[in-house]
């Protein structure tokens, strides 16, 4: 039989190939001259063929026919056979398969070997593909492998030993004596893969962990003569002495220091020399740099440390790396709930990164620019904010819009500010379904099913404000009596700039019940405002202002009868009557529930529309009080997490139960990202509206409520189907029950 073509000649080969059909038909005429070559026990070019069958698993043909072959070669006396057979094995077997069984007693052999570099091959193969049943039985070689003087086979052996301890960790005892002479090795090699093992050994068992504290004196040690010593050729990496190595101790300090008092303060002197001392032009000392940063924020260290930590990282931002500049707004959004003020310094540069184009960085700035706001600086990030929302991109929006409504509700000056503060997002996020609900408030001939067909692919398509936006900003404007003429200025403004803002109409189509007499008072003086960006910024910023505009200028604000009723006429309604000679009284709010039902009969019934869909706003209240007789049930109790039901009937059709969810946690954390989903079966009409938040609090110290209404025409039994997702200590849950047990009265 002639002799196959070498590696290099059949690669040169297969690189020649034009077509994939092309390389296709090179790889299989080899693998039939390959096959046949082991068929006839070719010992000769064994090797030779092992190499090649190796060359095209990489690249993505089968060659699991050359497994046993490994095997032989493994056997073989040669080194050369040994280490192609010893590739092979590991590239073609796993420890899935029983063939890697039959290789036990070779490594074994081999790690009793008089050549080094055998040994190594065999210590190099059982770290990587060693089973549990191979490291039990091979973990005692490796062992006296450790003690040996050889800093090559100690190096070796170290990193098998953390193969070994994660496939059996019950051997880890095993490695402790041996482990305490690593560190004492003058070899970097043997330090790096010492201080790998250390780091294994402590992750995985506390008992390691308290008795490897002590040896954070010699670690600091260590990494002071990496940082102090000189030039190095054998460990230099752009102008850093063994970059490599000070990360993996920085990483083992870390471990050790976190929880311990005493460790913590051996380590701050280092930490403080290795921030202070490692070169930042080059990203090796970006990476130290990084590492340090962990280090600092995870251990009990001293506050000027931390403040150190959080001004290396506002340095990161000002980096042209844009990986850089992202680690360190993860970073920092991390540490902002422990070391706020410290984080609040960087605030000019942080929402400098609003304005990058990357938009991973954008959208971490923008997290931490929510993160930072505080009463005391609420007004200029709100002013950042909203010029960010104008400008931004549509994926960001929706966040961006809810972000600002929450800090609006928690850290508004005024309640003139937070009126002002809404109606421009609102104003701002323009989106299709305000133009498609437009069309629906003012063409009553539009067919009820049309609607049902065509709305949730219009909430889809671009709502990039909370469900609740307009009710909670109506609920705003009905308590605050003496900001009722403002408001009306600031919506018909708003309706006259954008008749397509459906929220605008909304809202003031639901004031034109409770604020009638505010609607025929005199105008306020309409405020100064100047252009910041794409939008208007009102000047005053909720407070008055010496900027007014001299009311000489101004033409007489008294409106005549007629504008006044055509603004009546704007906001519709039957009952309009003449501005002079007739005074109207206030209704009193609802606060804003009647809003929840506005689309209820669209969904829900199969009544014809009204003429006009905004009449149905009148001043009954959406819902009964909690019905009489009807018992609240718990729907689910597991996990801590527990859903309890109460019932209610909606007026406008008692064929509808609304049922209020009540989400409670007496476990001791949070429930994050918590969503509640329901189905029913076909004979009834679903919806969900929006919960109160998606955060369930621990120790029952507060509740997430979510209103369900029900449709159920035909008064069957209620049968009910829900799945609840959350994430709780860093671990997402997933669950589905179903709830049968509904009370006879909701449903009859």
């Amino acid at each position: 039989m002639p002799a196959p073509i070498r590696l290099r000649e059949l690669i040169r080969t297969i690189r020649t190939a034009r077509t994939q059909a092309e390389e296709r038909e090179m790889i299989q005429k080899e693998c039939a001259a390959i096959r046949s070559s082991f068929r006839e026990e070719d010992n000769t070019y064994r090797c030779r063929n092992v190499a090649k069958l190796l060359y095209m698993h990489m690249l993505g043909y089968p060659a699991h026919f050359g497994q046993l072959e490994c095997l032989k070669l493994i056997a073989s006396q040669k080194f050369t056979d040994k280490r192609i057979g010893y590739l092979g094995a590991m590239l073609l077997l796993d420890e899935r398969q029983d063939v890697h069984l039959l290789m036990t007693n070779c490594i074994k052999n081999d790690l009793n070997h008089s050549t080094q570099y055998v040994q190594g091959l065999a210590l190099c193969t059982l770290g990587c593909m060693g089973s549990s049943e191979m490291c039990r039985d091979l973990a005692g070689e490796v062992e006296k492998l450790l003690k040996t003087s050889n800093s090559y086979l100690r190096k070796k052996a170290a990193l098998c030993a953390v193969h070994v301890i994660r496939k059996v960790p019950e051997l880890m005892e095993m490695f402790l004596p041996a482990t305490k002479n690593l560190l004492s090795e003058k070899n970097h090699g043997v330090l790096h893969t010492s201080v790998v093992l250390l780091t294994e050994m402590c992750e995985r068992s506390p008992d390691m962990l308290s008795h490897f504290r002590k040896l954070v004196p010699q670690l600091v040690r260590i990494l002071k003569n990496l940082i102090m010593s000189g030039y190095s050729p054998e460990h230099d990496v752009s102008g850093i002495s063994d970059p490599f190595l000070q990360v993996r101790i920085l990483r083992l300090l870390r471990i050790l220091g976190k929880g311990d008092d005493d460790s913590s303060e051996a380590m701050n002197d280092i930490l403080a020399q290795v921030a202070t001392n490692t070169e930042t032009s080059k990203n090796v000392g970006n990476a130290i740099l990084y590492e340090t940063v962990l280090t600092i924020m995870d251990i009990k260290s001293e506050s000027g440390l931390r403040v150190l930590a959080i001004n290396i990282l506002g340095r990161f931002l000002l980096n042209n790396d844009k990986n850089i500049r992202y680690v360190a707004l993860t970073s920092l959004l991390k540490t902002v709930q422990t070391d706020h003020n410290a984080v609040q310094r960087h605030r000019s540069t942080i929402v400098d990164c609003l304005k990058d184009l990357d938009v991973s960085i954008k959208r971490r700035a923008m997290e931490l620019s929510f993160a930072l706001v505080n009463g005391n600086n609420i007004r200029g990030m709100m002013k950042e904010l909203l010029y960010f929302l104008d400008s931004c991109d549509p994926d960001f929006k929706a966040d961006c819009a809810s972000g600002i409504f929450l800090a609006a509700e928690k850290y508004a000056p005024s309640k003139r500010w937070h009126i002002d503060t809404i109606m421009r997002v609102l104003t701002t996020v323009n989106v299709l379904l305000s133009l498609f609900l437009t069309i629906i408030c003012f063409t009553p001939t539009i067919k009820l099913d049309h609607i049902h067909d065509h709305l949730s692919l219009s909430l889809d398509a671009g709502s990039y404000v909370r469900d609740d936006s307009v009710p909670n900003l109506i609920q705003l404007i009905t308590n605050s009596v003496e900001m009722h003429a403002y408001t009306v200025q600031r919506l018909y403004k708003a309706l006259l700039d954008d008749i397509s803002q459906v929220r605008i109409i909304l809202t003031l189509r639901f004031l034109h019940w409770t604020l009638k007499p505010a609607l025929l008072e005199r105008m306020p003086i309409m405020e100064k405002t100047a252009t910041n960006g794409p939008a208007e910024i009102v000047q005053t910023n909720g407070e008055t202002d010496s900027t007014i505009l001299d009311t000489k200028h101004l033409p007489s604000i008294i409106q005549p009868a007629s504008q006044a009723n055509d603004l009546l006429d704007l906001l519709g309604g039957n009952d309009v009557v003449p501005v002079i000679q007739t005074t109207v009284p206030t209704k009193p709010a609802s606060a804003g529930g009647e809003l929840l039902d506005l689309l209820g009969d669209l969904f829900l019934t199969g009544q014809p529309a009204p003429p006009f869909l905004l009449d149905g706003l009148t001043s009954q209240p959406l819902f009964n009080d909690i019905a009489a007789g009807i018992p609240p049930m718990t729907a689910y109790n597991k996990n801590g997490l527990k859903i309890e039901f109460t019932f209610e009937r909606a007026n406008p059709n008692p064929n509808i139960a609304v049922i209020t969810i009540h989400a409670t946690n007496s476990t001791e954390a949070d429930m994050t990202e918590f969503v509640f989903q329901a189905a029913v079966p076909k004979t009834f009409q679903l919806q969900l509206l929006s919960p109160s938040s998606n955060v369930v609090p621990a120790l029952n110290q507060g509740s997430v409520t979510q209103v369900i209404r029900v449709l159920n025409p035909q008064k069957q039994q209620l049968r009910m189907r829900i799945k609840l997702t959350y994430t709780h200590k860093g671990s997402p849950v997933q669950d589905l029950s179903e709830v049968n047990n509904f009370p006879p009265q909701s449903w009859q």
